[in-house]
């Protein structure tokens, strides 16, 4: 399923302190999140919202960072993915102004999941589920015999093999989310 900044509305932050654009989400039979993807706007200091049984994946695709203070401190540089356990109580200061931050919040007991920023050349994503967003350049991803052209803040999300295609000086973030259990594969 292709998905595009441009048509994805900001949401208020959980905890009210900013807002996000929902990328891709996928639940188990009864609704629960399994997991989810978003992009934050980092414009101040403040309050990290929580996910208590829930473990993030925090990476920063634009701007200088954040620190993030709490029960222990942690580090969110450019393009470096950063794992937590979602219940941790942070509050955020920013480094050296705002920043844009890609995140997957994900139940760690139902999925797996990796992060991974990608560059200029040719990539293979193996089988399984996967979700990609091009945060520079322009990428040519094939799966299934279909072809799409990717642009900067337009991604991908899939759950079969594929081949990508990076134009030079391109970068983009590469999730790969594997089930844990099997009953939850066919849930969406």
């Amino acid at each position: 399923m292709r998905f595009s900044l441009a048509d994805i509305p900001q949401q208020a932050w959980k905890n009210g302190g900013g807002s996000t654009q929902e990328l891709a989400m996928k639940t188990d039979a009864q609704g629960a999140m399994l997991w989810r993807v978003s992009l934050a706007e980092i414009s101040s200091d403040g309050a990290f919202s929580t996910f208590p049984g829930f473990a993030r994946i925090h990476c920063i695709v634009s701007g200088a960072g954040l620190t993030l203070s709490g029960a222990k401190r942690l580090e969110a540089k450019p393009l470096q993915p950063l794992h937590f356990d979602g219940g941790l109580d942070f509050f955020a200061r920013l480094n050296d102004g705002a920043s844009t931050a890609f995140n997957l919040i994900y139940d760690p007991t139902a999925v797996s999941a990796e992060m991974q920023i990608w560059t200029a050349g040719s990539h293979v994503v193996p089988q399984g589920c996967f979700v990609l967003f091009v945060l520079s350049g322009s990428a040519i991803l094939q799966a299934e015999g279909r072809t799409e052209q990717l642009e900067a803040g337009q991604g991908f999300h899939d759950e079969a093999e594929a081949r990508v295609t990076l134009s030079d000086g391109g970068q983009m973030v590469l999730l790969t989310l594997d089930p844990l259990l099997a009953d939850i594969d066919g849930a969406e």
